[in-house]
């Protein structure tokens, strides 16, 4: 784990950007706290940070292969952890290849001699990761199927430039001829989903290169992307009778995901909750280590708390258990520092949190596990039943249909049955967009008054539901939340916010192997028995204690609603609007009539209020710099 940095030049000056890049090289120095180093040559030229988790006295970055007659031919930079390194390292030897290091890494570079792009296909981990070819001349870029590892890039006349983080794309932004203005689409988009979609990035010249994708450039010329990992649902009835062999082949594709996610040459803790999948890693990991440190958080005020529930978990399976519990104000304190971290805000009350059991968790150990995907890929989510409340209102002829929905937009807020209608009245593609459904477009234009109807979410899901057609109405729903809630929110706060952290944190359940099971479960095995994620549920009979098995998820959730009414955070809230010089996207009036609502219990407008205040944080960190992060400085070793 760890933040790689890399320019390819449009005109061979690749040395006189080095100066930039070690100027920019620690700004992600949390990613990498333990060395770093920079190489390049004419064209390219790479900068590494590296938090050493495999081969600790080797590996070191950017590293150098090539076979015998072609020595040091290629360069790689590779942030991540390839999980199956030892059963590749063994397929090339036998091959014919040899190695200078035992660590992971050199096993993508000389797959990637071996097998070319298609070296993707073989790696079982999470990745992002860039290899130089010094005698072809060309840069090849690729990140894991499920977008785990992050990857931004850019592209002026100068030529390209990509990063782990974009910050450090910023920091070399006057030498590369970047222009910083804001993207209002992705803005919009944001404030609709509450985060940045991907390929998006807020500033409108850095992208992302999307989860699942390779990307190849040469010298002056342009990006050719392709991708190499298309997910589908390919249900198909279950045999009666044979459903415990589909229980089966999930524990066994699990359990082989957490022994290949243990192998690390420092200590592995696990987060766990007090739900069933970072429980069930958990239990599972104790199996590798038998002194297994587990790790939870959570606030004083009862019901938004699963601490005594995970200790109960901790306690079940044998492992020592540390606790973190945060306050209000160590809440609002660490909001500016979060958002530098996160190069783009992600409107998620549980980032907080989280940033503090790592913390907490870095203290203990390097590593964590966690229980992240498990939902996306098993059914997890409640709206996931969805369809099966509206499937009366698929028999309504259509016109009718839009007619009720006519006749929901009269009804009061609130009033029962409302919601139910609207919904019912709107196609699979209308109403969902994942988890994070805060604004309407109605409430959107009341505080952003330029939002226009065509930026709306249908622009980023369309594309994602027209390749899930054919697929039944739960599994067209996992497959858009693969591609957008999941890599979008999940995958981004579980990277950031432990990087933060000089924390790596690894996530079994989003395994090639385990989706390759997950993908075949019909939905009457995802939703079933008045609960979601059945089939999981079976397959961890076993594995899980019987408290946690049927608990309803809760992960770690946050008082939001209850802080900014109260005295909590609603101070901190009505300052950072009223200072906030955000008055060419935000209409300031109308947020504050919204904060004055949500005090005085008119309408519950958390959500929407705290995706329009991480944005204010993130624009006065990035783009008034008028708040200080008040980042920490690290010093560490420097092989530059």
């Amino acid at each position: 784990m760890c933040g790689l940095l890399g320019i390819l030049t449009a005109d061979g000056n690749a040395a006189d950007f080095v100066p930039a890049l070690e100027r920019a090289l620690p700004c992600m120095r949390h990613r990498g706290p333990d060395a770093a180093g920079t190489w390049h040559d004419t064209d390219a030229a790479f900068g590494f940070n590296r938090l050493a988790i495999i081969d600790i006295a080797h590996s070191h970055q950017p590293l150098r292969w090539g076979p015998e007659g072609e020595e040091d031919r290629y360069a790689l930079t590779f942030n991540g952890e390839i999980y199956n390194y030892v059963e590749l390292r063994q397929e090339l030897q036998e091959l014919g290849y040899s190695f200078n290091t035992s660590g992971d890494g050199e096993t993508i570079v000389v797959g990637f001699h071996h097998w070319g792009r298609d070296v993707v296909e073989h790696l079982r981990g999470m990745f992002a990761f860039a290899i130089w070819d010094t005698t072809a001349r060309s840069m090849f870029l690729a990140r894991d199927q499920f977008g785990i590892k992050p990857l931004y890039c850019a592209t002026t006349d100068a030529g390209t430039i990509f990063s782990s983080e974009k910050k450090t794309i910023l920091e070399m932004a006057a030498e590369f001829g970047l222009d910083l203005s804001l993207d209002r689409r992705a803005i919009e988009h944001y404030v609709d989903l509450q985060y940045v979609p991907e390929p998006e990035s807020l500033h409108a010249s850095i992208r992302r290169l999307e989860s699942g994708c390779t990307a190849t450039i040469t010298p002056g010329g342009t990006m050719e992307q392709r991708r190499y990992f298309k997910p589908r649902f390919n249900v198909r009835p279950v045999a009666e009778g044979k459903e415990q062999q589909l229980f089966d082949r999930i524990a066994d594709a699990l359990q082989d995901s957490v022994a290949k996610h243990m192998r690390a040459d420092v200590t592995v803790g696990s987060f766990l909750s007090g739900g069933i999948d970072s429980t069930a890693i958990a239990a599972l990991a104790k199996r590798h280590n038998p002194d297994l440190l587990t790790f939870t958080t959570g606030f004083e005020r009862e019901g938004y708390s699963e601490v005594d529930v995970a200790a109960e978990s901790a306690a079940a399976i044998g492992a020592e258990h540390i606790v973190k519990i945060v306050s209000p104000e160590e809440y609002a304190s660490a909001i500016p520092k979060i958002m530098w971290y996160l190069d783009d805000p992600v409107a998620d009350p549980s980032l907080v949190p989280l940033f503090f059991v790592a913390a907490e968790a870095r203290k203990h150990v390097k590593v964590v596990l966690s229980g992240e995907g498990a939902d996306e890929l098993f059914g997890g989510y409640t709206i996931y039943k969805e369809p099966l409340s509206l499937a009366p209102f698929e028999k309504i002829p259509s016109p009718l249909r839009r007619g009720l929905g006519k006749l929901s937009r009269v009804l009061p807020e609130g009033m029962k049955g409302k919601s139910l209608l609207e919904r019912g009245s709107m196609t699979m593609e209308e109403r969902y967009y994942g988890n994070a459904r805060s604004f309407n477009f109605e409430q959107m234009q009341r505080v952003i008054p330029w939002a226009r109807r065509e930026w709306d979410h249908r622009e980023v899901t369309a594309p994602i539901y027209a390749q899930s057609r054919g697929m039944d109405p739960v599994a067209r729903m996992q497959h858009l939340d693969l591609f957008t809630w999941m890599r979008g929110d999940i995958l981004v706060k579980a990277d950031k916010i432990t990087m933060a952290n000089s924390l790596e944190l690894r996530v079994p359940f989003l395994d090639k192997e385990i989706f390759r099971v997950a993908e075949t479960i019909p939905h009457q095995l995802k939703i079933s028995h008045g609960t979601t994620k059945y089939a999981l549920r079976k397959a961890l009979e076993e594995i899980v204690p019987a408290h946690v098995l049927h608990r309803r998820k809760l992960g770690f959730p946050v008082p939001m609603r209850h802080w900014l009414a109260g005295d909590e955070l609603h101070g901190w809230a009505l300052d950072t609007i009223n200072e906030s010089q955000t008055e060419d996207i935000f209409d300031k009036a109308a947020v504050l009539a919204m904060l004055r609502e949500h005090r005085e219990g008119v309408s519950d407008h958390s959500r929407r209020l705290w995706t329009v205040l991480a944005f204010m944080v993130w624009h006065g960190v990035f783009v008034e710099k008028r708040i200080d992060p008040q980042i920490e400085q690290r010093d560490y070793p420097v092989r530059l």
